[in-house]
């Protein structure tokens, strides 16, 4: 199985919060995880904003930043996705952010774990298969 994670979800991994559990099962099938390459940043930014707010000390938040990063087996530039993920984001009037992971799991007929409820929906709508 092909699985797209996306930030929300590999987070909530991480901390082992309430879908923890679900999401992992999911992602343990998974005989490939990838993601977009904004992954990185976002996931970077993620935990930056923990360790602003002091929920996680420096070294915890390199540290988590490498967890997440490598969680994914291969980031997808998104280069080669931005027409179609702006196209779908005009479409469902949606975030292109959000867009990348949705058209990376629809191009490779993959499950996308997300804990985010408007992508799931969105992806629902597109007959994306979701783990949410």
């Amino acid at each position: 199985m092909i699985v797209v994670l996306d930030v929300s979800a590999a987070i909530e991994i991480i901390f082992q919060r309430e879908k923890d559990n679900t999401f992992k099962s999911i992602y343990n099938q998974g005989t490939w995880i990838i993601a977009p390459d904004l992954f990185i940043a976002e996931i970077t930014n993620v935990l930056w904003k923990y360790y602003k707010a002091g929920l996680i000390s420096h070294i915890d938040c390199i540290q988590y930043v490498q967890d997440g990063i490598d969680m994914v087996d291969d980031f997808i530039e998104t280069r080669e996705l931005w027409k179609e993920a702006l196209a779908e984001g005009m479409k469902n009037n949606h975030s292109i952010y959000d867009m990348y992971y949705a058209v990376l799991a629809r191009r490779n007929d993959a499950t996308l774990i997300t804990n985010d409820g408007a992508l799931a929906n969105v992806c629902e709508k597109l007959s994306i298969d979701i783990c949410n």
